[in-house]
């Protein structure tokens, strides 16, 4: 009778030894996943930031190169030229190398939109038509600052058809001082939120290596290289590090098609090429910045004698 009491008692103990033991894994089970769902929402919070960077300096270019290439030189036409000569001196202002695009307004649409924007007709109190026919001149990135212009309106004045040429040089000088001033801006701003990132990446990784610091000291305990003890880690931060990447790449994408809805020409300046460059980087810093801080925290572990890992 005792021994079947003594049986019944330890099969008891089993029973909620065993149970217990489920729970704990139970609970470290749902603790590691909340642990990983926290570390994909914040790495993917901070490739958003580091994307909208990546993609803020690659459109600066184009940013720049739009607004350069809407800038008009204004080629005032002598009132002797005629249509057609008008038009002879557009096809050859078109064949150098800074012309991108040239309309010809003659003088009768000039007298049009002038009126419409005065709301009344000059014509009728001055008896003639004050407007000369001229070109707009929109010129190649490259070409629209003020040392170009120059050589380029003292050369368009030398054909005898050409009465004067004008260009706003202040705004040029001004758009051509901002967008060097952007550029160095965003290029600090790169520069900053990278290191910021990468410490705010470490310091959650850290956190979810921390929790599990005594494993990894037990695994050195029964002989296990650092190279074997290191790899589940690795492997865990690799694939956070693709699943932030792609939740901030889905996030950035849904950014773009918001306001390519409310502006379609938005589209020249950020195209398809900055989109997809935009997607690798950010792909390839989710996965270089998890992995590396895996690591460094790793090895910080394993340097560590059991006394240390109390302390901390």
């Amino acid at each position: 009778m005792k021994r079947k009491k003594y049986r019944n008692f330890a099969a008891k103990i089993d029973f909620y030894v065993r149970k217990f033991m489920k729970r704990s894994k139970k609970n470290a089970g749902s603790r590691r996943g909340v642990q990983m769902v926290t570390l994909c929402i914040s790495t993917a919070m901070v490739l958003v930031l580091l994307g909208l960077v990546v993609l803020s300096v690659q459109t600066s270019y184009n940013l720049s190169k739009w607004v350069k290439e809407n800038l008009t030189v204004t080629v005032m036409l002598s009132d002797d030229v005629s249509v057609n000569g008008a038009k002879l001196l557009c096809r050859d202002l078109y064949h150098r190398p800074y012309s991108k695009n040239i309309d010809y307004i003659s003088r009768e649409q000039a007298l049009k939109e002038q009126t419409e924007a005065m709301g009344s007709d000059p014509s009728e109190f001055l008896g003639v038509n004050p407007f000369p026919a001229t070109l707009e001149l929109q010129m190649h990135s490259e070409y629209a600052n003020r040392d170009s212009l120059k050589w380029i309106a003292e050369e368009i004045k030398k054909n005898p058809k050409v009465a004067d040429v004008t260009y706003q040089v202040d705004l040029m000088d001004s758009v051509n001082k901002n967008l060097t001033k952007l550029n160095l801006l965003l290029l600090a701003l790169a520069m900053l939120l990278t290191f910021v990132s990468f410490e705010l990446i470490s310091n959650m990784v850290r956190l979810s290596v921390y929790s599990r610091r005594f494993i990894i000291h037990t695994m050195k305990l029964v002989g296990a290289s650092w190279g074997f003890i290191r790899r589940p880690f690795v492997k865990q931060a690799l694939l956070v590090g693709v699943i932030a990447a792609f939740v901030a790449i889905a996030v950035l994408g849904g950014c773009f098609y918001g306001l390519w809805y409310y502006e379609p020409n938005i589209i020249n300046i950020i195209t398809w090429k900055e989109l997809t460059i935009t997607g690798v980087a950010v792909l390839l810093l989710g996965i270089l910045i998890t992995v590396i801080c895996s690591y460094i925290s790793v090895n910080r572990f394993l340097k560590m004698t059991p006394g240390e890992l109390y302390k901390i």
